[in-house]
C-alpha cells in the first residue's frame, strides 16, 4: 500500500508530507529528507565558524527544491559565564589530557595532519557564544529565503531572547525533554514543540524509556504543545506506535547515519564510510550511556574508545563544556582515522536495525509503507 501523505497537525503546520523530522549533522542527508517529504533538521554543533554554517545553509537553500527545513543548536536556557577558548582550555586538568593522549596512542589513532591548530580543532558549538552565532546565521537565512521553519535545542529551552527572536521570524521552537518536568518547563518558557526523547535515543538522553515517556509527556502538556516522539524509532511500525500514543510525529537521528548520502568522517572511494562500517555491524546492545562525549549523559556507539573510559584507571569526565574541549581534538583525530572499532559517535539502540546503506528517499518510502501496513492491520482488529 502506497500513500502520498500522513496527516497530523504538524504536517499541516510545516507544509510537509510526512510527520518525519530527521535530525542529522549532514547537510546532504538533511536536504534529502526535506526533498522526500519530511523535515530535515541540520545539526549545527559541528560548525566552529559561522561563515561555514552560512555557506552550508546557502547550499541547503539551493538543494531542497524550496521545501522547508530546520536547524538544531546546543545552548542552555541560562547564559553561562564563559571565558575564551584559551581560558577554558587552561581549566582542563593535565592528568585528563595525559589519559586522552595515552589512550589515542594505545588505540593507534594517528595525530592530526601537519598545520592543524590543536586549540581550534574539535567542536566549539557546545560553547554558548558559538551556538548564539548559529542562531544569528539561521535567522538571517530565514529572513532571506523563509525556508527555515524550525529551530530545535538539544539542551532544554533556549534563552528567552532566542525564543522571541525565532518567533519574530516566524520560526517554531522545539526542545528535547527526557522527563515530564522538562516538558512542562519548556511549555512555560514558550517552546512550541516538545521532543520527548526516551532512554533508547542516541546523544543526550534521560532515564525514562520511550514507551513510558511519550504518553506521559503527551498527557502532561495536553493542548499546550504538540509532541514529537524520539528514541528508538527506526521503522514504520514505530512511527505508527508513536502516533497511537498521542504524538504528532517522530524525531529520528540514528536512523539516517547509514543513509547513502551521509559522507562525514573518514570515507572510501566506494563502500561505507568508517563510521558506517561500525554502525552496520552493531546490534541494539552495542551502545553505552556515558558523560564522556560532552560532560552530560549521552548514548554512544560502544567501541574501544568508550571501553577505555570504562577502565579502572580512567578519570571522571569533566562537566560541560570542558569535557568536549578535552576530547575535541581526539574526536577530530578519530574521525580522520580509518578504524571502525575506534569511533566516537552518538547512536541510539535502534542502531541494531541499521543494516544496510540506503538512499534517504528509499528510507522514507520504507517508513511510510510500513506505517500504512501497520494502520491497516490495526484497523482489522476493530
Amino acid at each position: 500500500m502506497t500513500i502520498s501523505r500522513i496527516h497530523t497537525p504538524l504536517t499541516e503546520r510545516f507544509g510537509i508530507d510526512y510527520p518525519i523530522f530527521g535530525f542529522t549533522p549532514s547537510q546532504d542527508v538533511a536536504a534529502a529528507i526535506s526533498r522526500a517529504g519530511g523535515l530535515g533538521v541540520l545539526g549545527c554543533v559541528r560548525f566552529n565558524d559561522p561563515g561555514e554554517l552560512d555557506e552550508v545553509l546557502e547550499w541547503m537553500h539551493k538543494n531542497t527544491d524550496g521545501k522547508p527545513f530546520g536547524v538544531d543548536v546546543v545552548m542552555p536556557a541560562k547564559i553561562p559565564t564563559e571565558g575564551s577558548k584559551v581560558d577554558l582550555d587552561s581549566m582542563i586538568p593535565p592528568e585528563h589530557r595525559a589519559f586522552v593522549e595515552r589512550t589515542l596512542d594505545d588505540l593507534g589513532v594517528p595525530p592530526l595532519p601537519d598545520g592543524q591548530d590543536r586549540l581550534n580543532t574539535g567542536v566549539l558549538g557546545w560553547l554558548h557564544s558559538v551556538a548564539r552565532s548559529h542562531v544569528d546565521v539561521a535567522m538571517e537565512h530565514t529572513r532571506k529565503y523563509g525556508q527555515i521553519k524550525l529551530i530545535a535545542n538539544a539542551l532544554g529551552s533556549p534563552p528567552d531572547d532566542v525564543i522571541a527572536l525565532a518567533h519574530e521570524n516566524g520560526v517554531a521552537v522545539a526542545a528535547l525533554a527526557g522527563a515530564r518536568d522538562h516538558a512542562l518547563n519548556h511549555v512555560a518558557a514558550g517552546v512550541d514543540i516538545v521532543i520527548a526523547q526516551g532512554y533508547e535515543g542516541g546523544g543526550h538522553t534521560g532515564e525514562v524509556a520511550s514507551m513510558v515517556l511519550w504518553p506521559e509527556i503527551v498527557d502532561a502538556v495536553g493542548s499546550a504543545a504538540p509532541v514529537l516522539a524520539a528514541g528508538g524509532v527506526g521503522s514504520g511500525r514505530q512511527l505508527a506506535a508513536a502516533i497511537a500514543l498521542g504524538t504528532q510525529g517522530v524525531w529520528m537521528g540514528t536512523y539516517w547515519l547509514t543513509a547513502a548520502e551521509y559522507n562525514l568522517g573518514a570515507t572510501t572511494e566506494s563502500g561505507p564510510s568508517t563510521v558506517q562500517q561500525a554502525l552496520l555491524k552493531a546490534t541494539s546492545r552495542d551502545t553505552v550511556r556515558r558523560r564522556i562525549y560532552s560532560g552530560k549523559p549521552a548514548r554512544l556507539l560502544k567501541t574501544r574508545w568508550t571501553d577505555a573510559w570504562d577502565d579502572a584507571g580512567a578519570p571522571e569526565p569533566l562537566p560541560m563544556p570542558l569535557q568536549n574541549l578535552l576530547v575535541g581534538e581526539a574526536h577530530a583525530r578519530i574521525s580522520l582515522a580509518d578504524d571502525p572499532d575506534v569511533v566516537a559517535m552518538p547512536a541510539g539502540q535502534i542502531v541494531g536495525r541499521c543494516n544496510e546503506i540506503v538512499p534517504v528517499a528509499d528510507m522514507i518510502e520504507d517508513l511510510v509503507t510500513e506505517y500504512a501496513a501497520s494502520i491497516a492491520r490495526l484497523d482489522g482488529t476493530l
